[in-house]
């Protein structure tokens, strides 16, 4: 996994076999902050989970970093041998996916209509279907390859958006509260594939979530954000960290102070 001997490239050192570096960050709309000076340092084969209160700015973070809204600082990417750097292919799962339930679009008909330059229907052949299904199969959803977007409970819609997002492997993973609900069952398993994708293909992988229980499971690192970076380190020593305390009280032995925290946006 993550090794000790840095790598140099080009002034850019990095720790481990890859990792992206996210360099004085900082977002505004007009004369409002959202995020400033945000320096993270993202390993590969990590699990990194973001928390912060209501408008601390996690889901701007993702944006900012997928390069969909304007922000300044920069974002560095470095892979494993140290040959190619620059920007990382990134993959990402939105909270929601805005459709209609009672359309008769498949999960075929999905991974085709974003990855193909033809019509739809013209891509419906055994060999875009064997290949879907290999993507499927990632993360355990082959079986679901024929069914209606619509029928799909919102554990198996979110399995699908994830395995459409590992649709090349990418550098970075971004999942902003991919989970939200889903029942404590589909929410389980959903956390459990993400921490088993990461070890098996070495993801550098960034969370934003509030379920701080499965965070504590289940991630490697947290960051604790509210418009910047507050404390980072293991799920632990920021839960039980002055800055965390600050904001919601015990959090550890007080997860519904937190909770009343993540009603509204990020």
């Amino acid at each position: 996994m993550n090794q000790t001997n840095p790598q140099e490239y080009k002034g850019f050192a990095c720790s481990g076999f890859c990792c992206t570096k996210i360099e004085n960050f900082g977002v505004a709309f007009g004369s409002a902050v959202i995020l400033e000076d945000v320096n993270l340092h993202i390993h590969c084969g990590e699990l990194t989970a973001i928390i912060g209160p209501n408008g601390a700015g996690k889901s701007t973070l993702l944006k900012a970093i997928l390069g969909d809204i304007r922000h300044t600082g920069k974002l560095k990417y470095l892979d494993a041998k140290g040959q190619r750097s620059g920007n990382p292919l990134i993959g990402y799962v939105p909270q929601h996916l805005a459709f209609d339930r009672g359309s008769p679009v498949s999960v075929l008909d999905l991974f085709n209509a974003a990855e193909g330059r033809l019509p739809v229907f013209l891509q419906r052949n055994r060999k875009t279907k064997a290949r879907v299904e290999e993507s499927l199969s990632i993360v355990k959803a082959q079986h679901l390859v024929d069914r209606k977007l619509g029928a799909l409970s919102g554990g198996e819609l979110q399995r699908v958006l994830l395995a459409l997002a590992l649709d090349p492997i990418p550098d970075l993973l971004l999942l902003d509260e991919p989970v939200s609900g889903i029942d404590q069952k589909g929410l389980e398993l959903f956390y459990k594939t993400v921490s088993d994708l990461r070890r098996e293909y070495d993801l550098s992988i960034i969370l934003v979530s509030h379920d701080l229980d499965l965070v504590e499971h289940y991630a490697d690192r947290a960051i604790l954000i509210n418009k910047t970076v507050l404390s980072q380190g293991t799920p632990q020593e920021v839960f039980d960290g002055p800055d965390a305390r600050e904001l919601f009280g015990s959090v550890r032995f007080g997860r519904e102070a937190y909770d009343e925290t993540q009603e509204g946006g990020n």
